[in-house]
């Protein structure tokens, strides 16, 4: 007989340091040759990422030793920090970016040397920094997106694409590094050659429009030496969102539109780009390929260099596509058919590669992390080829999700997977309702993802239950749900988070009395905004976070997000007070809540100061609290020690609020 305990004070194999060692996911998936190449987390090497190497024979292997750190950090988010090609009778050419410098290396992993600087420091503010590389050995040169601040604050900085030369002579002179554009962009991502190598296009965008509201298509003629020449707009515009554009091996351009509210494959032909027309009608000539499901077939451009759709040789197309949830199919432009890989995945991260026949992607489910899935197109088979999920404990301890849809202010629908308490090893009595905790993602644009994630199950195994709330203005779900958010962010977001926590209690799912809040980022702000502005929550969990609006919108932010406040709450030179009224920094006096606050204190997005001040006005107040500041993390935990920290923190905030017994985790000490 299974025993009975109640809800929170039950055992776990699902530990913090297990949860923390599974933290982070493989990336920036590609191929060289027969090879497939990515980027991995190491947590237990001060969190830094790992450049992997699967080889033909299947024998996979870390490229770099440590302190070697495979990340960039354009727009602070990064992007895709490498590329490689085959080299006949020489072994791959590697090239990318190290983390502590930010300087592109060349590596040559079969020849013996070490790895080689291909461009300078630059002392001037954040420096020189480099994303988005594509290597073309028959010019010389890497190209790749530049970002070189000319000031000391964070948005004294301009984005260009540049040629960065192979041999190493840019390696101490800025002057050697040729610029392809113009600069008269805030934004830009790297270019895509075309088949017969006489044009590249890219997107761009500007200030104070993010990637998700509107981007414009670019398209330039190569020249021999000298920036691109006769760049003009093809698609795209200011309300409409293109997250990524890629070449067609018969020369079509094919670019992922939102101008039918959902992110959709569009195609020019050849002959279609020979003729420009209007500039306000660029994309007059594109023709939508899949439309009309009701799905995404993009997303939100985070980073640079993401891609959710892979042109084969063959003419068919690899994309990602949903609505939620995600699936990998390959299309056929000429019919319209889609036909989708088989597995148990339901989430496909935006980076996709193809060799030949073969697609590769990362995928998860709510039974495993993400790995590296390779599908094989003529024979329709998939396979994990890499990073392999591994149960780290019996998969019966794994919570099991719910797809909820739930009903907001306005009778407006909100997305939800909710993740009841389980074990295998306990049942709780039959009178007593399990606490909750909402989770709010961060972004905002931004959504949860339907996967295994061993920090959720270390909750749902001990008797605490999650809630992931893919609130209004969160991606998956259609423009219109997005916008959702225009104006409304700590509103319409802290609505949703409370009418699922209310509607779990109202139906007898969860304790009324033993709902929580947490969130990290944007997520924190939530949550934050929710502790300022609801009485729903016994208490709260708010992890980097934005506090004070009108600090983030002045000079405590970086520049890509420096301008997004005026799309989430409005301009703020038109509606100032709104700033101020939605700050949970002006409304500690409304917080009656405990709380534990998690800061990174070399954040550069959400800086310590804000974190900072907000204590300060909490100070005396008689409600419990913590704050734990962490050296050395940036903007999301990446080292093993912290998260573990931070994971047992946030059990023992629960512990002690919801009245929970257990001995097992380090007691966090609450202040007043």
């Amino acid at each position: 007989m299974v025993p009975t305990g109640a809800y929170g004070t039950w055992p776990s194999p699902i530990d913090a340091a297990l949860a923390a060692s599974h933290d982070g996911r493989p990336e920036y998936v590609g191929t060289i040759g027969d090879e497939v190449w990515w980027t991995a987390p190491r947590p237990a090497e001060g969190g830094r990422r790992a450049l992997m190497r699967r080889r033909a024979g299947g024998a996979e292997e870390s490229v770099l030793p440590a302190p070697w750190n495979v990340r960039s950090r354009v727009v602070e988010y990064g992007g895709r920090p490498w590329a490689g090609v085959t080299r006949a009778g020489a072994g791959p050419l590697v090239v990318f970016v190290h983390h502590p410098d930010q300087r592109l290396y060349a590596y040559e992993p079969d020849g013996g040397g070490e790895p080689r600087p291909l461009t300078p420091v630059s002392r001037v503010g954040g420096g020189l920094r480099w994303v988005d590389p594509v290597i073309h050995p028959d010019r010389g040169e890497v190209w790749c997106v530049l970002e070189e601040f000319i000031g000391p604050a964070a948005t004294d900085v301009r984005r260009v694409i540049a040629a960065v030369p192979l041999d190493g002579s840019a390696a101490e002179d800025r002057g050697a590094v040729r610029e392809l554009t113009d600069g008269r962009h805030r934004f830009v991502t790297g270019p895509r050659l075309s088949p017969d190598g006489r044009h590249a296009a890219w997107l761009t965008w500007d200030h104070p429009r993010m990637p998700w509201d509107g981007t414009t298509v670019m398209l330039g003629e190569v020249a021999e030496d000298g920036p691109f020449r006769a760049v003009r707009e093809v698609a795209g515009g200011t309300d409409e969102s293109v997250p990524q554009v890629d070449w067609a091996a018969d020369g079509s351009l094919l670019y992922v539109s939102d101008r039918s509210n959902w992110w959709e494959l569009q195609r020019i032909r050849p002959e279609g780009l020979e003729h420009p027309g209007d500039p306000e009608d660029g994309d007059a000539h594109a023709t939508g390929l899949c439309t009309g499901r009701g799905e995404e077939f993009g997303g939100p451009l985070w980073k640079i260099g993401l891609t959710w759709f892979q042109p084969l040789e063959n003419g068919l197309i690899a994309v990602i596509h949903g609505k939620g949830a995600t699936a990998l199919g390959i299309l056929d432009p000429e019919s319209g058919e889609l036909v989708d890989a088989a597995g148990p995945w339901t989430e496909w991260a935006s980076t996709l590669a193809a060799h030949g026949t073969r697609v590769v992607g990362v995928a998860a489910s709510p039974r495993s992390g993400y790995e590296i899935v390779e599908l094989d197109t003529r024979t329709g088979r998939t396979r994990v080829i890499g990073s392999a999920h591994d149960d780290p404990v019996d998969p019966a301890y794994y919570p099991e999700p719910q797809i909820r849809t739930f009903t907001g202010p306005d009778n407006r629908e909100i997305h939800a997977h909710v993740y009841p308490p389980h074990n295998p090893d306990r049942i709780a009595p039959g009178d007593e309702l399990p606490p909750y905790v909402v989770w709010a993602h961060g972004g905002p644009t931004g959504h949860a993802p339907l996967v295994l994630d061993l920090e959720i199950a270390y909750f749902t195994s001990r008797g605490i239950g999650v809630a992931e709330v893919n609130y209004g203005g969160s991606t998956g779900y259609g423009r219109e749900y997005r916008n959702r958010l225009r104006e409304q962010w700590g509103v319409v977001d802290v609505e949703d988070c409370a009418a699922v926590a209310q509607a779990l209690a109202a139906e007898g799912t969860a304790d009324p009395q033993r709902l929580a809040i947490r969130g990290g980022s944007a997520g924190g702000w939530t949550a934050a905004a929710s502790l300022t502005s609801t009485d729903v929550y016994a208490c709260g969990t708010i992890i980097y976070p934005i506090l004070d609006l009108m600090g983030w919108a002045t000079d405590e932010t970086h520049d890509f997000e420096s301008q997004y406040l005026e799309s989430l709450i409005g301009p703020l030179a038109e509606v100032p007070a709104r700033y101020r009224e939605r700050s949970p920094i002006e409304h500690v006096d409304r917080v009656t809540a405990p709380f534990l606050l998690l800061q990174g204190l070399d954040d550069p997005i959400c800086p310590p100061a804000q974190s900072e001040r907000f204590l300060d006005r909490t100070a005396g107040r008689g409600i419990p609290h913590a704050y734990i500041g962490f050296e050395g993390e940036s903007h999301g935990f990446r080292r093993a020690a912290t998260l573990v920290r931070a994971l047992e923190a946030e059990l023992s905030l629960y512990v002690q609020t919801f009245g929970i017994t257990r001995t097992d985790v380090p007691v966090l000490e609450l202040k007043k």
